[in-house]
């Protein structure tokens, strides 16, 4: 049985997948308000009392559970289970608020021999399949390119926990960031470049930089918090130009040809749920780890991550 550890937006998300699986699961939460509405919503009674209290009696019901709480719990709560006996855990990106959680559920994941994978669905979207087959048809990524802009006119409105803004690049940013290093390598060099401040975000608010990926591919990237923008990922092999603008379809430029073009892909799962949600659930479950991101992975591109951003 599954234990979904949250009763907010994302774990009705999460619901609706594990229901169209037909799996077995039960929600944990914390207040009866939170837990009132999630019922009314998806028809889904949820526990209260907290993740703590309840683990004391019923962790050995759950042989996987899945994490979509707040970012500020992410540590915590994954924490939690896997000490209680729960070992087989997706939790929700980034796996803590800081590179020092990050580290610390590291650590416990390995002592306690379990396995642990931060949920970057982005990978798993149907624009993500049809790009890899063309990147393996073309022998492989050359270079590639990424934008990391975020909407900092949008965000300084937006009601978080203590230290969620502060750290957003690694809370959200680097959903964008992910996807682009899972398609090209992951960074073997990087030199990184920051400036600017905003009232929410005070370390950076402007990025660049470049480098070279594990597979041999240079890449550059750069994000501007306070002007016009959007994210987008642009890989490069020796006959194509693949285009995530926006991530959930694919645009391609042919060699010889200014042209862009949409790629017809089959991303009906994607329209019917948070799109990669259901094949990252199903590739979870099923223990098909190839596409998931370990929390080791999380952990070393994690260092990459606080450079980028100046934390």
């Amino acid at each position: 049985m599954i234990l979904l550890v949250g009763a907010g937006l994302m774990a009705k998300d999460y619901v609706k997948v594990l229901q169209a699986q037909e799996q077995d699961f039960e929600v944990i939460g914390r207040g009866e308000e939170s837990a009132l509405r999630f019922f009314n919503d998806t028809g889904v009674k949820v526990q209260t009392g907290g993740l703590a209290s309840f683990l004391k009696n019923n962790a050995t019901k759950f042989d996987s559970a899945i994490v979509a709480v707040g970012v500020e719990q992410l540590q915590a709560s994954t924490s939690l289970l896997i000490n209680s006996g729960i070992k087989n855990v997706l939790v929700e990106k980034p796996a803590g608020l800081t590179i020092a959680e990050i580290e610390q559920l590291a650590a416990e994941t390995d002592s306690l021999n379990a396995k642990v994978f931060v949920a970057y669905n982005r990978r798993f979207y149907a624009s993500v399949d049809k790009a890899l087959e063309i990147i393996e048809q073309d022998g492989g990524v050359t270079s590639f390119d990424y934008e990391l802009t975020e909407w900092g006119h949008v965000i300084s409105t937006v009601t978080k926990a203590d230290g969620v803004k502060e750290n957003w690049f690694m809370g959200n940013t680097t959903h964008v960031v992910d996807l682009a290093f899972f398609l090209g390598g992951a960074p073997k060099e990087i030199s990184c470049f920051t400036s600017g401040s905003l009232d929410w975000h005070s370390r950076s608010s402007i990025y660049s930089g470049a480098g070279i990926s594990t597979t041999g591919a240079l890449f550059s990237y750069h994000g501007n918090w306070s002007a016009p923008g959007r994210w987008s990922v642009d890989v490069l092999t020796n006959k194509h130009r693949l285009i995530f603008r926006p991530m959930e379809k694919l645009q391609i430029q042919k060699l010889g040809s200014v042209a862009l073009e949409f790629v017809e892909i089959d991303d009906k799962l994607d329209l019917d749920f948070k799109p990669g949600l259901y094949n990252q659930v199903k590739s979870f479950l099923s223990g098909d780890q190839k596409r998931l991101c370990s929390i080791n992975e999380h952990l070393e591109k994690s260092v990459t991550y606080t450079k980028m951003a100046g934390y």
